[in-house]
């Protein structure tokens, strides 16, 4: 059966629907940077996707092709998820989408090293004759955050976010974003077949103590 993230890691990818602490160690991933509203039909964020996941299946794939892969077992790929912030640094508002800066990504099994990733960019620009240059290799740890389930449509997170800054206060800490340290979403649902009320979405957050 094929290693599944979501199951294995379930206090990082299906925290319950009420805030709670968690610190979250560093990870790898393959990641595409860009601003600009996500809902724009075929914008910089549609272009985004279609890199990732391009690069994720080579990598997953990678066990017919010549390319033997040190310690390869075969995985689900992660869901995509999402840093997210305001070019002007200020909170997040949902109802300028134009002004948002992005880092979309899809976290690496710990077997895939930088050597590996180079490959699969190689691959997968000759294979589908496209620009995969964008595409990075980032390894980030983000530490202690607040998290928490979010059902609903995306446009209705700022509730929930209040919820995980009360929560988060009442243990004694404040959120942390700023440069570096951002806010954070993780898709489960996927948009285009799933009601915006029925998505689930984990939003985090980072923290330090007060």
């Amino acid at each position: 059966m094929a290693f599944d993230f979501k199951k294995e890691y379930r206090e990082f990818y299906l925290p319950p629907a009420k805030p709670g602490l968690v610190e979250i160690p560093a990870m790898n991933f393959i990641a595409v940077r860009g601003k600009g509203d996500p809902n724009e039909p075929d914008g910089e964020y549609q272009r985004a996707m279609g890199l990732l996941y391009g690069i994720a299946f080579t990598v997953k794939m990678s066990k017919l092709g010549d390319h033997p892969v040190e310690g390869y077992f075969d995985y689900v790929v992660p869901p995509l998820e999402g840093f997210w912030w305001m070019r002007d640094g200020g909170a997040m508002d949902y109802s300028r989408k134009e002004e948002l800066c992005w880092v979309s990504l899809i976290r690496l099994p710990d077997f895939v090293t930088k050597a590996d990733f180079h490959w699969a960019i190689g691959e997968a620009s000759r294979k589908k004759k496209q620009d995969f240059s964008p595409v990075e290799f980032l390894t980030y740890e983000e530490g202690l955050c607040v998290q928490c389930m979010h059902v609903g449509s995306y446009d209705d997170e700022p509730a929930t976010l209040r919820a995980m800054e009360k929560f988060a206060a009442g243990q004694g800490c404040a959120l942390d974003v700023g440069p570096g340290r951002y806010h954070h979403e993780i898709y489960l649902s996927d948009a285009r077949k799933v009601a915006p009320e029925r998505r689930r979405t984990v939003i985090r957050e980072p923290v330090k103590g007060t």
